[in-house]
């Protein structure tokens, strides 16, 4: 299950439309009534425009608007929780969220009451839900492979681990703090392929230095 946060709001903007910002990748079962509602009512209280994915078509592929929608946005939040690897959306989302690791996007992992290292080596409920992906893909084991893989890579990032008894109001805008911190770290800067009314400019400069050149 996903989260999509479209643009519109006073924390992002920029030059380049882009249809949204943020996406959050979570396991609904987990999460849904408890801290991501909470999380949903900080970001509608910070003016975002937020949308849930339940009218994407379903199934178990993950759906190419949704890939293609992984693509294209700045900041990518994983939230891990207890039965997270049980869906195999969940892992596609993830093992895609991985593949778009670069040109200063964030990608941020949050271990919803699991230790980073039951991510990162499939222990416990994560382990057991990747042996009965192996029984169900046994002919696909490359797919189980790789997301046993993306686990384990981002079960190694530096992340923001929430444990039993922290508070999840200060905890989440730790969250929204990391989310600004890197929005204004990695604004990209969009110039037009063929920029009106720069080559006057350029020309009036290069007179004004020939000028200053003269006088030495």
């Amino acid at each position: 299950m996903a989260l999509l946060i479209p643009k519109g709001s006073s924390l992002f903007s920029s030059t380049h439309q882009w249809n949204y910002d943020v996406f959050l990748s979570f396991r609904g079962e987990d999460t849904r009534y408890g801290f991501m509602s909470h999380l949903y009512q900080v970001l509608c209280d910070k003016g975002f425009n937020t949308f849930i994915d339940d009218n994407l078509q379903k199934g178990e592929e993950i759906s190419a608007e949704l890939l293609k929608t992984i693509e294209s946005l700045m900041i990518l939040i994983i939230v891990f929780s207890e039965n997270y690897a049980s869906s195999t959306w969940c892992l596609d989302e993830l093992v895609k969220i991985l593949e778009c690791k670069n040109n200063c996007k964030l990608v941020l992992p949050i271990f919803y009451k699991v230790d980073p290292s039951k991510v990162r080596k499939q222990e416990g409920k994560f382990g057991i839900a990747l042996a009965k992906h192996e029984e169900k893909f046994n002919n696909n084991m490359g797919k189980v492979q790789r997301w046993r893989a993306a686990l384990n890579e981002a079960g190694s990032l530096s992340g923001l681990h929430y444990r039993d008894g922290n508070l999840e109001s200060k905890f989440i805008q730790g969250i929204m703090e990391k989310i600004s911190s890197t929005k204004l770290k990695c604004t990209r800067l969009f110039v037009a392929k063929h920029p009106v009314g720069v080559d006057t400019h350029a020309k009036a400069i290069e007179m004004l230095l020939d000028i200053e050149s003269t006088d030495f």
